[in-house]
């Protein structure tokens, strides 16, 4: 889940989007995420940052842009060198699937089940 400062915004894993009215939790609005045209399914850890959701995509070692008004993906963050570090280090580690935005450095931190680090990147300057 995460917020737009308006309504409460969840993922249930799949394509969808939920927007939730705080006050009693009732639907307000549901966005299809897509990509040219196909769905992308697998939305796991949500953040609000400046007028967009990021959302980890489960098994993936990527955070895909989402734009709040059409739900197309408008971007893509591959962290694949952060998983390969930590694998590295702890070869038993998994899927990466934590993200969290820092509102007042604009930093990102991302970690993955079981790996040894989070990692702290300047997200916009």
């Amino acid at each position: 889940m995460t917020t737009d400062g308006g309504f409460l915004i969840m993922s249930d894993g799949t394509n969808v989007l939920t927007y939730l009215n705080p006050d009693g939790y009732k639907v307000a609005r549901k966005l299809n995420v897509t990509q040219n045209g196909y769905a992308v399914d697998y939305l796991n850890e949500l953040e609000f940052i400046k007028g967009y959701i990021y959302a980890n995509v489960w098994v993936k070692n990527y955070i895909v842009k989402i734009d709040t008004a059409s739900g197309n993906v408008v971007g893509i963050l591959n962290l694949t060198p952060f998983f390969e570090e930590a694998k590295n280090i702890n070869p038993g580690i998994d899927v990466m699937n934590g993200i969290a935005y820092d509102s007042i450095s604009g930093n990102l931190f991302i970690t993955g089940k079981m790996w040894p680090h989070i990692y702290e990147l300047d997200f916009y300057h």
